[in-house]
């Protein structure tokens, strides 16, 4: 080889130099602290259709390098047309804002751009994370040396909760031989009011969603035990093999609580996994006047929570934790390929790599705007902030009962308000029509609301999503927001009487 054929020449350099490094820093630094500042005059919802969306987005597959003040402009017309989380009106789903402490953590993880895969990847974000994990299954009143990982989100974490609910109840080797060799079906069972990603892990992990028993639950919308128990006694008698209980601790249509404790019993007795989907609703723990509702949490096998949801950390931030760290990996034993294979000793820190507890091999920093976060902020301040949203939700709630063109469908139990608008004279009609008509009745007034909840996130004032509860369509708010007040409740109110007359004419 010639001294020419060594030498490889680079004529493309995607490093910035320090000035542009700056001018770029602050530019952007500028763009973020005016979101920061302007967020809660924004509409919450931008006043536009996919077709002009469409059309502010440059479609072409960019050749050649643009100025930054031309790239930055464009990021401001892509934040104008996206709903804002961190709006003080913003009820719609469970989706907290993100803190500016947390936001520039996911800068700083960003930056580094490590893959926190095992500890040889990176040490100092291993230790973080476990960490981390330890800090939240306290935090909850779990375990204080809980152990788990961190994941995109709910949907992940109750995905393996469930793989390796299902490994560890499993006689025999389901992970080489499969589902179909290996006896007869295993059985899920979960409240009527379960999140969907349940039934999504079983289909996923080839149990099917039938095999999910979904429990009719009681006039509170809670796990109705007595029912759970003949569901899975009918089952046994029938030659199936139950292996999992799920209990929401905090659902995400109306935030209600699952017996915990009694459901730990039942699982118990008839050596189930006992599962706890916490996602939303679990950080809730740290409001004394709701603690009394999580007594058997700390019973649970595991506990999913996203810290996204109602910790104030920007997505992804997802959680799961769990009792038997052995049970946890051996779901996940297999054969390593060379390029993972971890040369340690087996039993030290150094050793330790998470996809041995988990489905990502390639995984975000994410422990980092967790510990960011919970430092600046302090859990005392954080806990108070959680307190408040449960408070609004209580006013939200009086305010419904007491009026007399609302109907609240559903207790109030943390954070989450269902209900719906009834014009005035309403009850009147329908107890003095006929059956048939009732039923028409109810009909009419969910289409109603229906357009009434589309108006109102059109308008952009406010934003409200929406729950069946009963065969009842119902206005739901979720109030996970650090910036919201009385004042915006009220507000959020006189947005939907204003959006019921105009729909009624």
């Amino acid at each position: 080889m010639s001294e020419k054929e060594k030498t490889i020449i680079r004529h493309s350099d995607l490093g910035l130099s320090k000035a542009e490094i700056d001018s770029l820093s602050s530019q952007v630094t500028k763009l973020v602290t005016e979101y920061f500042s302007q967020v809660s005059d924004l509409p919450v919802f931008p006043q536009t259709s996919g077709e002009p969306t469409i059309a502010h987005l440059e479609s072409r597959l960019p050749l050649a390098g643009e100025p930054l003040e031309k790239l930055l402009a464009d990021c401001r017309e892509i934040i104008k047309g996206i709903r804002h989380n961190g709006h003080p009106r913003q009820f719609g789903y469970v989706a907290s804002p993100s803190t500016p402490a947390g936001a520039f953590a996911d800068l700083i993880a960003s930056t580094v751009n490590v893959n926190v895969t095992a500890w040889r990847s990176a040490p100092a974000a291993t230790e973080l994370e476990r960490m981390v994990v330890r800090w939240l299954g306290s935090m909850i009143g779990y375990s204080e040396e809980a152990q788990g990982l961190l994941t995109s989100g709910g949907s992940m974490a109750n995905l393996i909760a469930m793989l390796i609910a299902h490994r560890a109840k499993a006689k025999d080797d389901i992970a080489r031989k499969g589902l179909w060799s290996c006896g007869p079906p295993m059985t899920i069972y979960a409240s009527d009011q379960v999140h969907m990603s349940i039934q999504k892990a079983a289909d996923i992990l080839g149990i099917g969603r039938d095999q999910v028993r979904t429990i009719e639950s009681d006039d509170k919308f809670h796990l109705n035990v007595r029912a759970l128990r003949e569901k899975v006694q009918e089952d046994l008698r029938s030659g199936l093999k139950p292996f999992c209980v799920v209990a929401s601790a905090g659902t995400v249509n109306t935030g209600a609580v699952d017996p915990l404790n009694e459901v730990s019993d039942l699982a118990a007795e008839f050596d189930l996994w006992f599962h706890i989907d916490g996602a939303y609703g679990a950080p809730a723990t740290l409001d004394e006047r709701k603690r009394s509702l999580f007594r058997g949490l700390n019973r649970a096998d595991s506990v999913s929570l996203d810290a996204h949801k109602w910790l104030y950390v920007p997505i992804d931030a997802g959680c799961l934790l769990f009792r038997d760290q052995a049970a946890a990996r051996a779901a996940f034993a297999a054969d390593e390929a060379d390029y993972i294979k971890v040369l340690e000793q087996p039993d030290s820190d150094e050793a330790f790599a998470f996809w041995d507890y988990g489905i990502e091999l390639s995984r975000r920093f994410r422990a980092l705007k967790i510990w960011l976060t919970f430092r600046c902020y302090g859990i005392t301040r954080i806990a108070a902030t959680i307190s408040e949203d449960n408070s609004l939700a209580e006013y939200l709630g009086r305010c419904v009962h007491e009026a007399d063109d609302f109907e609240l469908l559903a207790p109030v139990e943390l954070s989450i308000c269902c209900f719906r608008y009834l014009p005035k004279g309403w009850n009147a009609r329908l107890l003095a029509a006929p059956a048939a008509e009732r039923v028409y009745l109810d009909e009419e007034l969910d289409q109603l609301n229906t357009r009434i909840m589309l108006a109102v996130q059109r308008g952009g004032q406010a934003y409200l999503s929406n729950a069946t509860l009963r065969g009842r369509f119902a206005l739901r708010a979720c109030i996970t927001n650090f910036r919201t007040t009385q004042a915006d409740i009220d507000k959020t109110l006189d947005v939907i009487r204003d959006a019921a007359r105009r729909e009624m004419g």
